[in-house]
């Protein structure tokens, strides 16, 4: 994910919602690879929520995880995939100044433009596959409660 500039970040404080781009396979089968998010910047983080945070080891690197539970010293964050790492199991707990923001809805971007039919121009679509695209690729990116529950089973 990209690095906040101090002008973007004095526009997070300004505006209350943004948008992040999802890169790698962490958070398969929640979010892929290529999906973009709805973030809350600075909203109230619950057990279950996915949130955007600031690598504790990178602080220039943003990443996308699943509040698992509040630890002494911050949040305990979880990827959706158990086998790709990269969350508080190789860092352990983030540090609450570190959770930048709370994910409500996540959207895949369109691949419209391979004028596949004849006679259609790239970047042509018709009404019915517009709609069918927008049901299909934009959803709420629920809680999972539950997860702080598994948590303290294992």
């Amino acid at each position: 994910m990209p690095e906040l500039s101090q002008e973007s970040e004095r526009r997070r404080s300004m505006v209350p919602l943004g948008a992040a781009e999802v890169t790698g396979p962490s958070m398969v089968p929640t979010l892929y690879h290529g999906d973009r998010l709805v973030v809350q910047w600075g909203a109230r983080v619950r057990a279950g929520d996915v949130v955007v945070l600031r690598h504790p080891f990178q602080q220039d690197l943003l990443v996308v995880k699943r509040a698992a539970e509040r630890r002494d010293g911050g949040w305990w964050v979880l990827g959706d995939n158990a086998y790709a790492g990269g969350d508080s199991t190789d860092y352990g707990t983030v540090p609450e100044e570190l959770v930048l923001g709370k994910v409500w809805f996540r959207y895949r971007p369109p691949k419209f433009g391979s004028g596949r039919r004849p006679g259609e121009r790239a970047g042509q679509r018709s009404p019915f596959a517009v709609l069918r695209w927008a049901v299909s690729a934009a959803r709420p990116v629920l809680a999972d409660r539950a997860v702080s529950k598994r948590l303290r089973a294992r």
